[in-house]
C-alpha cells in the first residue's frame, strides 16, 4: 500500500521540498521529492541548529564580509541538494529535478537606493553569476517590475527562471511573455524550462482580513480558485508553442495558516499536476493523516462560489496589498540572515 505522499506524486504531482536542509533532502528525495528550493528563511533556520558551525567558522575565516558568507553558505547547501536532484533532471531530459536558489532579496528592499532599471541591470548580473555553470538549477526572480525585466534576458542567455512572488493573472502573465520573448533569443530554444510560484495560502489570509462579507463557503477558497485559474491558462497557452519541457505552475505557500484547517488543505486541492513546494512540516503531517490522494487541480469550486468570490474581491487590490506584504517578508529574513552571521563571527571566529 502506498503512502499518501506517494499517492500524491502518483497522480501527478510532482514534490519539491521548501528546504535544502541536507537531511530533509534525503529523506524527502526517499519517499519521491523530485526538486527543493532555498531562502534566507531556510538558512537561518538552518544555521540556528548549530549543525553548520564547521561550515560557518571555515566561511566566516575566508570572507571579512557577512554578506558574502550569507551567500556561500547558500550556494554550498544548493549545490548540495542539485547533487541529490541530479539523477531526476538527468532521467527526465531537464523537466525535473531542479533546485531553486534566490536572488538578492535587498533588491527590494523599501530602503534600496537602486531605480528600477537598476535592479533590473543588477537581477540580471546576479542571475547570470549564480546560474554559471549549473545545469539543475533554477534561479529565483520576484514578480516586481525590477525583477520581471530581468526575466528576457536571463532566459535569453539560458538561465532557468523561477518567477516567484506571483499572486496575480496579471504577474504571471508578464512573467510568461517574457519567458517566452527570451526563448526566441536562446542559443537552444528547446532547452527551455520554466517555472511560475502562485502563492495560495497568502491569498487566503488576505481575504480573511480584508474581504470579511465573503460567505463560509467562499471564504478560504480564494487562493485555491486563483492558483487553478493561473494553472488551467498556463496549461492552455504553452501547449502549442513546441517545447519538450514543460512550463509549469508551482503551488507554493501550500501550509496551511488557520489552526483549525486540515494541514492538507491546499495540497490535496491541488493534487494531480505541476509543482508543489511543502514545507517539511506539512510533508510530515501529511503522512501522518493516511490519505490516498487523486487528482482534484482541475475541480473548480461550486459555481455560486467561484461568481461571490469574483463579485466581492478586488483581485488587482489583492495583488498591490499581498506585493506590499510579500516584499517585506522577502527583504526582511535576508536582514535577520545577515544578522545571524554577524553574531555567529563574534561566537565562532577568535578575536
Amino acid at each position: 500500500m502506498s503512502t499518501p505522499l506517494e499517492s500524491l506524486i502518483a497522480c501527478g504531482t510532482k514534490l519539491w521540498l521548501d528546504s535544502v536542509d541536507p537531511e530533509a533532502v534525503r529523506e524527502n528525495r526517499a519517499i519521491g521529492a523530485t526538486g527543493a528550493t532555498s531562502n534566507p528563511v531556510i538558512i537561518s533556520d538552518l544555521i540556528k541548529t548549530g549543525r553548520f558551525d564547521a561550515e560557518l567558522s571555515e566561511l566566516l575565516q575566508e570572507h571579512d564580509d557577512d554578506e558574502a558568507v550569507a551567500w556561500a553558505l547558500t550556494d554550498r547547501l544548493v549545490r548540495n541538494a542539485q547533487e541529490v536532484f541530479l539523477p531526476v533532471w538527468e532521467e527526465t531530459k531537464g523537466d525535473d529535478g531542479y533546485v531553486s536558489f534566490e536572488l538578492d532579496p535587498l533588491l527590494e528592499d523599501v530602503d534600496c537606493p537602486l531605480s528600477e532599471q537598476e535592479r533590473t541591470e543588477r537581477y540580471i548580473e546576479l542571475g547570470l553569476k549564480w546560474a554559471e555553470g549549473h545545469r539543475n538549477r533554477m534561479i529565483k526572480v520576484p514578480a516586481t517590475p525590477g525583477g520581471l525585466g530581468a526575466v528576457e534576458e536571463l532566459v535569453a542567455n539560458g538561465v532557468t527562471v523561477n518567477v516567484t512572488l506571483v499572486f496575480s493573472d496579471r504577474q504571471y502573465r508578464i512573467a510568461r511573455e517574457a519567458v517566452h520573448r527570451g526563448a526566441q533569443r536562446r542559443k537552444d530554444p528547446d532547452t527551455l524550462k520554466s517555472v511560475y510560484s502562485i502563492f495560495v495560502s497568502r491569498i487566503d489570509v488576505y481575504t480573511e482580513k480584508q474581504v470579511e462579507s465573503l460567505s463560509a463557503d467562499a471564504q478560504g477558497q480564494v487562493g485555491i480558485l486563483n492558483a487553478k485559474r493561473i494553472w488551467q491558462e498556463n496549461n492552455s497557452w504553452w501547449q502549442d508553442k513546441g517545447f519538450s519541457r514543460r512550463q509549469e505552475i508551482i503551488f507554493a505557500s501550500t501550509g496551511t495558516k488557520k489552526p483549525e484547517d486540515p494541514a492538507d488543505k491546499y495540497v490535496a486541492a491541488l493534487a494531480g499536476s505541476d509543482i508543489q513546494t511543502n514545507p517539511p512540516a506539512t510533508n510530515a503531517a501529511v503522512q501522518e493523516m493516511g490519505k490516498t490522494y487523486t487528482r482534484r487541480v482541475d475541480e473548480m469550486p461550486e459555481e455560486s462560489v467561484v461568481r461571490e468570490i469574483d463579485e466581492k474581491v478586488d483581485f488587482a487590490r489583492m495583488e498591490d496589498v499581498l506585493m506590499e506584504e510579500g516584499l517585506k517578508k522577502f527583504a526582511d529574513p535576508q536582514k535577520a540572515l545577515l544578522g545571524l552571521i554577524a553574531k555567529k563571527r563574534s561566537e565562532l571566529v577568535s578575536s
